[in-house]
């Protein structure tokens, strides 16, 4: 890889890890669209930790406290001997957040190898791009309508779990992690900043399993490892991907989901346009 493509390609991945837009269809296009080779295994692991770290530092006071009050919960924290109704909400979302990580991974496990195969085209990016943005701007819009929004205290398991299994459709390129998890947040009646928050929260386990998947495969096939591509690819992904977190969540409440569903929709188009045109 050049220097020009890992800048590139660590700053898409860091700045659409979190936004609406789909990371791994804005991964892909380059590829195919450029011609790029494929970034490899060691440059996946290198921009997964980064954007890992960033959301973790990012929300490090809630994760703090949901990891202490979860061991609370299965009596080995300072919670230790409350009954288990009196678990505090803290714990309660780890919790939530957790289960709602299985269906990704039992997705990801038995469905992988056919999405690699089969969905990666830029032919389903498009459709996918089109599709789930829609839906988000559906979404978006109700949000806006609605006078009350449900607290994420009021969100349930039932509730996590839903966001989770759509986090799981999430494997198919174009649809994006965190768009579709706050298009149903956003349905089940949390506000755009919950809706975000949650959406966030979930993506840490599931980016750390998608990390560890990539470095198990890395560990055990013979690719050679560029640690110069790992090490600024790793950097550039954290900072953009802090970066874009904060300043989205600032300018979320201000503009809603719309400029994004606006981009979705002239990037599907534009992506069909190159495809058939």
């Amino acid at each position: 890889m050049s220097t020009l493509e890992i800048i590139i390609l660590a700053l898409l991945q860091g700045l659409t890890e979190f936004l609406p837009i789909s990371s791994s269809a804005h991964l892909i296009l380059p590829s195919q669209i450029l011609g790029w080779k494929d970034q490899g295994l060691a440059f996946d692991v290198a921009v997964h930790v980064g954007t890992l770290l960033a959301v973790m530092m990012y929300f490090r006071k809630e994760v703090g406290v949901m990891a202490v009050a979860w061991l609370g919960t299965v009596g080995v924290g300072p919670e230790k001997g409350h009954k288990k109704g009196q678990a505090s909400f803290d714990g309660k979302l780890a919790w939530w957040i957790l289960l709602a990580t299985i269906p990704a991974g039992l997705f990801g496990l038995f469905g992988k190898d056919f999405i690699e195969e089969h969905l990666r085209s830029a032919l389903v990016i498009a459709a996918t791009t089109l599709l789930f943005g829609f839906l988000l701007g559906f979404a978006d819009v109700k949000a806006g309508n609605r006078s009350e929004h449900k607290p994420l205290e009021k969100l349930g398991l039932k509730g996590a779990m839903l966001i989770g299994l759509a986090q799981a459709i999430a494997l198919i390129p174009g649809t994006s992690r965190s768009g579709i998890t706050m298009t149903i947040g956003l349905m089940l009646g949390l506000s755009r900043d919950n809706a975000a928050r949650f959406s966030f929260l979930l993506s840490i386990p599931a980016i750390a399993m998608a990390g560890s998947y990539l470095t198990l495969k890395l560990v055990l096939s013979s690719e050679s490892v560029d640690w110069f591509a790992m090490g600024l690819g790793s950097l550039l992904a954290f900072v953009s991907a802090y970066a874009c977190i904060h300043y989205f969540l600032i300018l979320l409440e201000k503009l809603g989901m719309m400029p994004f569903v606006i981009y979705r929709l002239i990037l599907g188009v534009g992506l069909l346009w190159f495809i058939l045109g």
